[in-house]
């Protein structure tokens, strides 16, 4: 089946241009003016990524996020007007996987958006079951446990925490991560890596604030701790 993307804007101008961008790349695009709508449509038709832009008309972008992500881990794409530092962590803390901020070109959008399919067929994992101790990891299966329990994560919460855990102990800086995680460099914002590591140790971590695993390596970047 072909990649469909679910595009949520309010603006009909930059909706038929992001469309037309989307659907040159070979996608099906499903337009949503609202976030009522967006819901709406992604319980008909599910997408394989979702652009979401903040300002919407009645529900609006931040809680369009949280409510998609009560009920999927799809990749999801934050678009703001403007590179407001507040706007970007609320939208990766809501649970977007990435962000873009306008105006954008359409190679930028494309790019960001091959970066996310990347992810959603990742390459076969090296290893079938890793432990950390409470931990247990299950890459072939894509699944994570925490004391028997499964934590649902998202695509790039899992894939963050399995570039890590395939090497424990060692460093990634702050780019490597964007590199091995997101699929790109040259686009890439350290902020990504910072809420997205936030985030995934509220799901692993016994005491979040203290973490026991995913730890920072001051001025370094993250490791695996065992």
């Amino acid at each position: 089946m072909g990649t469909r993307i679910l595009a949520v804007e309010d603006d009909e101008r930059i909706r038929s241009a992001v469309k037309l961008a989307l659907e040159d790349e070979g996608w099906t695009v499903d337009e949503a003016e609202s976030g009522e709508v967006a819901i709406e449509l992604f319980y008909r038709q599910a997408p394989d990524v979702v652009l979401i832009d903040i300002m919407l008309p009645g529900i609006d972008g931040f809680e369009l996020c949280r409510t998609l992500r009560r009920t999927s881990a799809v990749p999801i794409v934050m678009v703001t007007a403007r590179n407001d530092t507040h706007d970007i962590v609320a939208g990766l803390e809501a649970g977007a996987d990435d962000y873009l901020t306008k105006p954008f070109a359409a190679k930028e959008l494309s790019a960001r958006i091959r970066a996310l399919l990347r992810r959603i067929r990742p390459s076969s994992p090296a290893h079938a079951r890793l432990v950390f101790g409470e931990l247990e990891l299950i890459p072939e299966e894509g699944k994570v446990l925490r004391d028997g329990e499964e934590v649902h994560l998202t695509k790039t919460e899992f894939r963050l925490l399995c570039e890590l855990a395939e090497n424990p102990g060692k460093v990634f800086s702050r780019e490597a991560l964007l590199d091995k995680v997101w699929g790109y460099d040259y686009f890439g914002d350290g902020r990504l890596v910072d809420v997205h590591v936030r985030r995934l140790r509220t799901k692993v971590e016994a005491d979040p604030a203290n973490p026991r695993h995913v730890v920072t390596v001051r001025g370094l970047g993250y490791r695996l701790q065992t």
